[in-house]
């Protein structure tokens, strides 16, 4: 099931209510759709997919055009999850900056997404909040949700590049909220885009709760967003979940996974396309039984399959979509 803007919200109201974490899934392939469509609904989680700029211009193929990769990327997931019974999804766009405006409306107009990311995080903090609201207000009027952010993560993911990391300040959080209104927030809290280890990390769960604290006890109780968390340990995710967190964002883990699948496939089928050593041109002949792309493209949508299953698991959504 494809869900609107409010069964979304209802979506992270559960979430933070009985403290569990949403996995958000970053995608451009059909393959990765469905695989990751497939692990929601077997464990009965709900969750949330999302397209980056880069995903969007990679799906328009040369072109790059925007609007067009988005149509695709939505269109695919509309129809493939309306074969899901036990869980839903809603579509995000992921860290879209203020350049894509324009973007953001296209896809608001034409009823692409569910919910958006406005990070204008690198702009100064009173042009950040002008941004963030003028999003939130536009957003609002289609049922859409919004997510902001403050602070810089480092690392590197898709467009987003950060060389120097900038942990979010609690009271400018409870500003940015309070006068941005947004549905969800962004914090830097030592996490880092990109390929991470979670032993490497130092997470700041006391940042975590200071912020999440603060926005109850001001009456802006708002979800809090861990983004860089494909290298986090279970024990890391799951403390932050306890300390506010809702929406958990993964991106590079798939990647590995799909890349380990296709990579381990073709060490064991390489003379499916390849002429062994010692066998003559006469003799060999390729197998499509096994080069058939569906073969091997089907064992990365397996694993991330797999991989999102375990991260419902860990994060305790699994068995609590609000479908159920």
């Amino acid at each position: 099931m494809f869900y609107s803007g409010e069964e979304l919200k209802a979506v992270f109201h559960k979430a933070k209510q009985q403290r569990f974490g949403i996995i958000a899934s970053n995608v451009v392939f059909d393959f990765t759709i469905r695989g990751i469509l497939q692990g929601y609904d077997q464990t009965k989680s709900d969750g949330l997919l999302q397209m980056s700029s880069g995903a969007v211009k990679y799906a328009a193929g040369n072109s790059k055009d925007m609007n067009t990769g988005a149509q695709l990327i939505s269109t695919m997931i509309k129809t493939l999850s309306q074969q899901f019974k036990h869980s839903g999804v809603g579509l995000h766009i992921d860290h879209a900056t203020p350049n894509y405006f324009d973007f953001i409306v296209y896809c608001l107009e034409n009823n692409l997404v569910t919910s958006v990311m406005i990070d204008a995080s690198h702009e100064k903090f009173s042009e950040n909040i002008r941004i963030s609201a003028e999003v939130v207000k536009i957003a609002h009027k289609y049922g859409v949700l919004v997510e902001g952010e403050i602070g810089y993560i480092k690392g590197s993911e898709d467009e987003i590049v950060s060389d120097t990391e900038l942990y979010t300040n609690p009271e400018e959080a409870l500003e940015f909220v309070k006068k941005t209104k947004v549905d969800l927030f962004a914090a830097s809290v030592g996490t880092n885009h990109g390929v991470t280890k979670g032993s490497e990390v130092v997470l700041r769960l006391d940042l975590i709760k200071k912020i999440d604290d603060l926005l109850i006890a001001n009456n802006v109780e708002t979800g809090i967003v861990l983004h860089g968390a494909s290298g986090l340990t279970t024990r890391q995710q799951q403390d932050a979940i306890a300390n506010g967190v809702v929406k958990i964002n993964k991106d590079t883990m798939y990647q590995m996974e799909m890349a380990s699948a296709v990579q381990a496939y073709w060490e064991k089928e390489k003379d499916a396309i390849v002429k062994p050593a010692g066998i003559s041109d006469h003799d060999y002949m390729p197998d499509k039984k096994r080069f058939d792309p569906r073969k091997w493209i089907g064992k990365a949508e397996e694993n991330c399959s797999r991989a999102l299953q375990e991260l419902t698991v860990i994060s305790g959504s699994a068995g609590k979509s609000i479908l159920l």
